[in-house]
């Protein structure tokens, strides 16, 4: 049996998912809905921190996963020259 992920938003990603527009919210789902599978095939690591980064066009989604528990929790959504400045 396939073991899949749960995706988790943080309040955060929660508030910045809902800003965008519909159609960039449906990439998302979708993008974020098959990497639940072997995300790592998907993501790259951030340089000097914990996290993860999945591209999605124009946007990025940086992610923890928790490998033990098979959680991918959300942290935050953003265009490409806003998200790195958030964290």
């Amino acid at each position: 049996m396939i073991e899949m992920y749960n995706v988790i938003f943080s309040k955060k990603a929660g508030k910045e998912f809902d800003k965008l527009e519909k159609i960039i919210q449906k990439r998302l789902v979708s993008v974020i809905k098959r990497i639940r599978i072997r995300p790592e095939a998907f993501v790259r690591k951030l340089v000097g921190g914990p996290y993860y980064r999945l591209r999605v066009g124009e946007y990025r989604v940086i992610l923890d996963i928790r490998k033990g528990e098979l959680i991918i929790l959300v942290i935050s959504i953003g265009h490409r020259r806003n998200i790195y400045k958030s964290l």
